[in-house]
């Protein structure tokens, strides 16, 4: 399996319901390093496993609607927890919808799947795999 992976960052603010979240229930905020990786069985016929540049573009244009916003007030979010799980599968899912708009390329349609990770800290990161 072949990949590329292409990074941006994103800072939000949110809260959490639970008692599992302690002091984390209260409103604070996050910032993540978010890797988007792209996976392929076999490199398409420019020999690669999709565009660098348009994955840069569209991570960036999928990040940018999560960017500077305190997730508790956005609807897509009322009454989730928006953990660095959730939001990691948000991410996944956005791309997702972009590859099959065809904003990747159309090589991107070939693409098996896609991994996003969200680093929390240097020892601390999640990710959700998807296929496509």
């Amino acid at each position: 399996m072949f990949s590329i992976t292409v990074r941006d960052h994103l800072m939000i603010a949110h809260s959490f319901r639970g008692e599992v979240f302690g002091p984390a229930q209260r409103l604070h905020g996050a910032t993540f390093l978010v890797d988007a990786t792209f996976r392929r069985e076999q490199l398409d016929e420019d020999g690669i496993v999709v565009d660098i540049g348009l994955a840069t573009r569209e991570l960036h244009a999928v990040v940018a609607q999560l960017n500077y916003r305190n997730l508790d007030d956005e609807p897509d979010f009322r009454g989730v927890n928006t953990s660095t799980e959730y939001l990691a599968k948000v991410i996944a899912d956005r791309l997702a919808e972009r590859i099959a708009e065809g904003r990747l390329g159309e090589g991107a349609k070939a693409l098996a799947g896609i991994t996003v990770t969200l680093h929390e800290s240097h020892i601390a990161w999640a990710s959700y795999e998807r296929a496509l």
